[in-house]
């Protein structure tokens, strides 16, 4: 047993016995903690001695030392999301208090005057007034775009190490966020076009694309080719085609891929006409018009892929 086991264990049989000897007040029987209640009961008579006491054990069960030391934790887990990792206070902005009711007027401006200061200890330097504003942006753009949580940490740990590295003298911050979410996108098997993207940054379409380039280049980020499959779940379910139409979708790129069709065309493009040609081979008609909205594409690049992706499986299948 170590030497702080066997403290604790002294610790509790002592005041177990300071329990026991101060006897019950009522017939001076003993008395114990009854745990389940919170409450200090004399065994003999069955008085309560205290109550609502308070219960400073864990709030999870362990069945294992190694279970035991695993959810062994204070407060909540951190996260790369946030410019202090989340190891900082966070005051409400819901002028009220623990029960619900609305603070009087001298009260909320001391809350005020509160997280003012909070904020300023919070980001003490320019470095930490950069992060938080990039990292509000990169949580901003990622809801926008619908992308998981997963996305959000990998894009916060790209931009903290571009500012690490010292690559944003010379770039905006929204330039080098827009960047860190669209690469981290792109790893994850969740693309966006660039399109998508810039819709919903506020910067330029070709500054997104250049600071991605030299992110990626500096970083040395491994960011494989987009693949037009990936873009196919996302087109047929805004378009509420069924299973057996993207399912064939998938098909005509397989085997657009099989024939080199793909190489050097936008995957968008690609996905947008398969997604098109799949819907009438399967019979659930939609217009090039519609596509075209939710793929953010011209209808004359796919019409284009249309018959590109319909030549290649006629060539497949006559081979």
């Amino acid at each position: 047993m170590s030497e702080h086991t066997r403290m604790r264990t002294t610790e509790e049989e002592t005041e177990t016995e300071r329990d026991e000897r101060a006897g019950c007040p009522e017939c001076g029987g003993r008395v114990s903690a009854d745990t389940e209640h919170g409450e200090t009961v004399c065994r003999d008579c069955g008085l309560v001695v205290e109550e609502d006491e308070i219960d400073r054990g864990p709030e999870w069960r362990a069945f294992d030392s190694a279970e035991k030391d695993e959810k062994s934790r204070v407060g909540a887990p951190t996260t790369k999301m946030m410019h202090d990792e989340g190891l900082s206070t966070n005051i409400g902005w819901q002028d009220k208090d623990a029960y619900g009711n609305s603070l009087d007027a001298r009260q909320r401006q001391k809350m005020q005057r509160l997280r003012k200061w909070n904020e300023r200890f919070r980001t003490r330097d320019s470095k930490e007034r950069n992060l938080k504003q990039a990292l509000g942006e990169i949580d901003r753009m990622a809801s926008a775009l619908g992308l998981p949580e997963s996305v959000r940490e990998t894009a916060s740990v790209i931009y903290r190490r571009a500012l690490d590295e010292n690559l944003l003298p010379g770039r905006s911050i929204e330039g080098v966020s827009t960047s860190s979410v669209y690469a981290a996108a792109r790893q994850a098997g969740v693309p966006r076009s660039l399109d998508e993207v810039s819709a919903v940054s506020r910067v330029e379409k070709s500054e997104i694309a250049r600071t991605y380039r030299y992110v990626v280049r500096e970083l040395g980020l491994e960011v494989k080719p987009a693949d037009p499959e990936s873009y196919v779940p996302r087109f047929a379910s805004d378009l509420d085609l069924s299973d057996e139409a993207e399912n064939r979708a998938r098909k005509l790129l397989r085997n657009a891929k099989e024939q080199g069709v793909h190489s050097g065309k936008s995957p968008v493009g690609l996905a947008a006409a398969a997604v098109y040609a799949a819907s009438l081979l399967t019979n659930e008609k939609t217009t090039q018009a519609a596509v075209s909205e939710v793929a953010d594409i011209s209808e004359v690049t796919i019409r284009n892929r249309y018959h590109e992706l319909l030549e290649a499986e006629q060539g497949l299948a006559a081979a």
